[in-house]
């Protein structure tokens, strides 16, 4: 899987480097087998933001792209989006990748994560619970967040260093620490189609979709 995800990565017209970053010496030896770039990163980490935050530190970039092993069918135009949305706004921190989500199963699954944002996209709050709550049965859009994050490699760093907060640890979102703390994270809207493998039913369906993949999508 972790092949699938670099490849893709790597496809990315904005990705100048793809890197994977670890402390296992299985997936170091599955990404060095096909010849991929692997750094190993220390085991101490509590999240995988730390994790890329090391790597990050002796990197010569202003932005940085976390696309996560569980997402092997992510579009590389998806990677373009997020990493976009930086370059055109510089006061942006951080980005990540939203999708609209209406089947009433999926909404109510807490290992499908939902994101509540404002009208200019910024994220309100990340929650594994069904939100927003629709109390009066009115039309509202619910948004599935996919775990694509794009990081200005200055804050980044600084997150790095921040305390791990509250609402985090009891929903065990790591992208609340950011807004806990006080910071913005841009979502950008997409339409792709990207299954997160955080359950042996998700693995299932990426092995059938890929057993039945045509060639990558060229982007223009």
């Amino acid at each position: 899987m972790v092949e699938h995800v670099y490849r893709r990565a790597a496809s990315a017209r904005s990705v100048a480097a793809t890197i994977v970053a670890t402390d296992d010496e299985r997936i170091r030896a599955a990404v060095a087998e096909f010849g991929g770039d692997v750094r190993m990163t220390s085991p101490a980490h509590a999240s995988g933001t730390d994790r890329v935050a090391e790597v990050a530190a002796s990197l010569d970039c202003d932005i940085v792209v976390n696309v996560q092993g569980d997402l092997p069918l992510i579009e590389p135009g998806t990677i373009d989006d997020v990493a976009g949305v930086l370059a055109d706004d510089p006061s942006l921190p951080m980005s990540t990748l939203r999708q609209r989500l209406d089947d009433p199963e999926a909404i109510a699954d807490p290992n499908i994560v939902k994101v509540v944002v404002a009208p200019d996209g910024d994220a309100l709050y990340f929650s594994r619970a069904p939100v927003p709550f629709n109390r009066d049965g009115r039309a509202v859009e619910v948004w599935k967040h996919i775990g694509l994050y794009a990081y200005r490699r200055s804050f980044l760093l600084e997150l790095s260093r921040l305390t791990p907060t509250p609402l985090e640890q009891a929903e065990a979102l790591e992208q609340l620490r950011v807004l806990e703390h006080g910071y913005r994270i841009r979502t950008v809207e997409t339409t792709e189609n990207s299954i997160e493998v955080d359950t042996p039913t998700d693995l299932e369906r990426v092995r059938r979709r890929l057993a039945a993949a045509q060639p990558l999508r060229q982007h223009v």
